[in-house]
């Protein structure tokens, strides 16, 4: 049963439900437990539903918490959403099999610290990166500070590193460049030619993601953002089918 801040406008409406368009406002938040909606009808009363969350299938709960509000797709003017579901996927470690390009020397640019202490207090797990070694590749390039090229891409090296992520199983690269915050030319060169060696990997740039002067930053960002693309694609795509479902317009 809903829980109800007022009498909820979806109940009021009757048999006019159908003839509405856009008069109602919703607010969905996705946890790793339940799902919350809060309505907000056109007289400005609200009303809230929790339900389970279904992690296999996020869409169906969301479905199922509309379904429950008696709100028909038709009569919704806005949905604002939140979830944790890219937060719980790093935690969990439950993102995508990821790959790394970069320059070479930086192989383990992912291993880096800033130098902070680590807390004495609680267990603290050991550091992890989200691309194992065995999934990063160095591809023969190298940029000046200023973004001037010093040695050109080598091509072919992006391609074996392509080839070398489909025959892992990987589902998604990232890549990440020297200096590709003062000129992403190679990075985006190298998107070019993985999306020709492996057309079903998402490719996450650096210099796309996070163009600031720091490679540890950069591919660390890159790796994060590959890491969860796949994950989040499938849920937006799961939030789009909700919403026809429900009649949404």
């Amino acid at each position: 049963m809903p829980r109800r801040a007022n009498p909820p406008a979806a109940d009021r409406a009757g048999s006019d439900r159908g003839s509405m368009s856009g008069q109602y406002r919703i607010g969905i938040d996705v946890g790793g437990t339940f799902t919350d909606l809060v309505i907000t009808g056109p007289d400005g009363t609200d009303a809230l539903h929790k339900v389970p969350t279904t992690p296999l299938d996020v869409a169906q709960g969301l479905l199922a918490a509309l379904r429950e509000s008696g709100v028909p797709g038709s009569a919704i003017a806005e949905i604002a959403h939140g979830t944790t579901a890219a937060t719980n996927a790093v935690l969990e470690r439950k993102g995508a099999r990821t790959g790394l390009v970069t320059t070479p020397g930086f192989r383990d640019v992912l291993e880096l610290r800033d130098g902070s202490r680590r807390s004495t207090r609680g267990r603290q797990a050991p550091f992890e990166p989200l691309v194992p070694r065995a999934w990063r590749w160095e591809a023969p390039e190298r940029l000046g500070a200023d973004g001037a090229v010093l040695l050109p891409l080598d091509e072919a090296g992006v391609r074996g590193a392509g080839a070398a992520g489909r025959a892992a199983g990987l589902e998604a690269l990232a890549v990440a460049f020297l200096h590709a915050d003062r000129n992403g030319a190679h990075e985006r060169r190298a998107r070019a030619i993985l999306a020709e060696a492996a057309p079903e990997l998402p490719v996450i740039l650096g210099s796309a993601v996070c163009p600031f002067p720091d490679e540890r930053l950069r591919a660390m960002t890159a790796a994060l953002a590959a890491y969860l693309t796949p994950l989040m694609a499938r849920y937006v795509d799961g939030l789009q089918r909700m919403l026809d479902e429900a009649g949404t317009d």
